[in-house]
């Protein structure tokens, strides 16, 4: 693999266009639309959460971001928030296992009622998915690994979007399944948090290049220092980001929570004022 050339703000233009992921982005927006027409009264809000979370992978996997993921480590981790942290999130908004039950046949329906799933989208294995792929994936060989080889930065790609589906997925509450009660729905997001902190500062405070390929990836002309200042950067890009996105993530949770005891108080209220108290 050739090195590719220090980044100008004159390829802020340049597409990484590649013909598998936008065929797995056209047929996933072409299954989730056709499911809508098929559901009648999806709302809507869901199809627009959807569609915006297509447009975020298209631009992180394929526009400059994805020209410049693998020479730039600090690129490649904006393109990781991205994908687990904006993308993710949309489409845990947009509750495409639920479209799917609605939308879908007896088949469909069984798949997602069965053992396997319901223990795939419970939410401790949702967390303990996130825990774990956060560091194993920055810490350890695993990275260097996907630097030597571009088929597992794709499949590292797709998995950043799966964990963190699955990872939000139980925060929001809006599927079927397992569910936490509101108030504890933000303590789940934020007992996360630590893990993003650890991988960042531990990235940021790394005194050698931690992955022998990277050397290989860098643009052409960079030396070893600025190696390790990029790897630096990108730690601090995943310590900081990572954790604003997850408190940004945190308002549509406590706004659903404050709802949900407007709710219960007004129940509670009616069901008072039926006995006469």
């Amino acid at each position: 693999m050739t090195r590719p050339p220090a980044f100008s703000w004159h390829d802020l233009g340049e597409w990484h266009l590649g013909v598998l992921p936008i065929l797995l982005l056209l047929a996933a927006a072409y299954l989730y639309l056709r499911g809508v027409a098929r559901a009648g009264d999806w709302p809507q809000e869901r199809t627009a959460c959807f569609v915006a979370g297509i447009v975020v992978t298209f631009l992180a996997t394929e526009s400059v971001l994805g020209v410049y993921d693998m020479a730039y480590f600090s690129v490649h981790m904006i393109q990781h928030l991205l994908l687990i942290m904006v993308a993710a999130v949309l489409f845990a908004l947009s509750a495409p296992l639920d479209l799917a039950y609605r939308a879908g046949n007896r088949t469909i329906r069984r798949v997602l009622d069965s053992r396997a799933l319901t223990v795939a989208t419970h939410p401790l294995v949702g967390f303990a998915l996130y825990f774990a792929f956060i560091p194993a994936t920055h810490l350890t060989g695993f990275m260097n690994l996907m630097m030597e080889h571009e088929w597992v930065h794709h499949l590292e790609q797709v998995a950043f979007l799966v964990v963190g589906y699955l990872f939000f997925r139980p925060a929001f509450g809006l599927e079927r399944g397992r569910t936490l009660h509101p108030g504890l729905r933000i303590v789940y997001v934020m007992a996360a948090v630590p893990v993003d902190t650890f991988t960042g500062l531990a990235l940021n405070m790394t005194r050698t290049v931690p992955f022998p390929a990277y050397a290989s990836m860098t643009p052409r002309g960079a030396t070893s220092s600025w190696a390790l200042s990029n790897i630096h950067l990108g730690g601090s890009i995943m310590w900081i980001g990572g954790d604003a996105l997850m408190l940004l993530a945190c308002i549509p949770i406590a706004i659903s929570w404050v709802r949900w005891e407007d709710q219960r108080t007004r129940e509670l209220d009616a069901a008072l004022d039926a006995q006469g108290i």
